[in-house]
């Protein structure tokens, strides 16, 4: 048995068991496709995971032991300087909880019931107190990133606006613009010679969190229905599921199967 891959989830991290979070990722997930989500947070069968991608994990854990410098010695990082952003990286005693994966922020919305949760790379703060969404990304693309202008980037989009609300919720000032620190590692030196080299910038983001509120309130109706909803169009998994499923029902037939 694979040691990654558990189809059957323990019920009490299911909807309704004592355990279950709404996390930012699922959230993204009833997004992406409701049949997923229903199939993973009401029935305990998760979509198998990705792997892990260890180098973008080193450059987030790289990032934010920078970033940490800054935040011990109240002062602005250089990347900050270079854009006009006049902030520090936000000094809380809840900052490390904050960013703690499976743990992060948490709020109960009252309308649903929900434990909403997320977990931020960081957090700035403006002199006058308001706050601002970091996220980092990294990659490795031929052009400088400046700008959220792909069709995929709407997932990122999200996750800053998650966080915003979750903030918000929590009481506090919060900036509609957050930043994305993209790291993009560089392909046109002459050799590896055993490093990469990243050039980072600053991306902006302009966030509108009103989708969250309508978008809980749409998770509650479908985890409270029994009917399995649609699949979304565009959604791999469930194309694989149902190809695979019709597939094995026409051998299992073929073969004098009966059930």
């Amino acid at each position: 048995m694979s040691e990654y891959y558990k189809p059957d989830r323990n019920p009490g991290w299911n909807y309704g068991g004592k355990s279950f979070r709404l996390s930012r990722s699922k959230i993204g997930l009833y997004l992406e496709c409701p049949r997923c989500f229903y199939l993973d947070n009401k029935l305990g069968t998760a979509r198998p995971p990705g792997f892990p991608f260890n180098l973008n994990s080193a450059v987030d854990a790289l990032l934010k032991k920078e970033f940490d410098i800054h935040r011990a010695g109240k002062t602005a990082h250089p990347l900050m300087a270079a854009y006009g952003i006049d902030a520090v990286p936000f000094a809380h005693e809840l900052i490390d909880l904050w960013r703690e994966n499976f743990k992060g922020i948490e709020v109960v919305h009252e309308p649903t019931g929900f434990r909403v949760s997320g977990a931020v790379d960081d957090i700035w703060v403006r002199p006058d107190g308001e706050l601002i969404i970091v996220d980092y990304k990294s990659t490795s693309k031929d052009e400088r990133i400046e700008a959220l202008d792909k069709e995929w980037h709407a997932g990122y989009k999200r996750q800053m606006e998650t966080y915003q609300w979750l903030f918000r919720a929590h009481g506090y000032r919060v900036s509609d613009t957050g930043y994305f620190v993209y790291a993009n590692a560089s392909k046109d030196k002459a050799a590896f010679d055993g490093k990469l080299e990243f050039e980072v910038t600053l991306v902006p983001y302009t966030g509108d969190a009103s989708w969250v509120e309508p978008t809980l309130r749409d998770i509650k109706a479908c985890l409270e229905s029994a009917a399995i909803p649609a699949a979304a169009k565009d959604c791999d998994y469930c194309r694989y599921r149902e190809a695979a499923g019709k597939k094995l029902l026409a051998q299992h037939q073929a073969h004098g199967g009966t059930d």
